[in-house]
């Protein structure tokens, strides 16, 4: 798998930021809702939800 500077860009993002990088990469849908929702009730579920969306997309 190769990362391209987007992807490296947005991983960072969703260490620091994680519903950020899910709206970069998914936008506003269930997927960023469900990510604030997982950074409001811990931010270590955020972080990897969004580190899921962002490799897996």
């Amino acid at each position: 798998m190769a990362f391209t500077g987007s992807d490296i860009l947005k991983i960072i993002l969703a260490i620091f930021v994680p519903p950020l990088g899910v709206f970069i990469e998914r936008g506003c849908n269930a997927d960023f809702f469900i990510n604030i929702l997982l950074t409001i009730l811990g931010y270590i579920p955020g972080i990897i939800h969004a580190l899921y969306i962002i490799l897996k997309y």
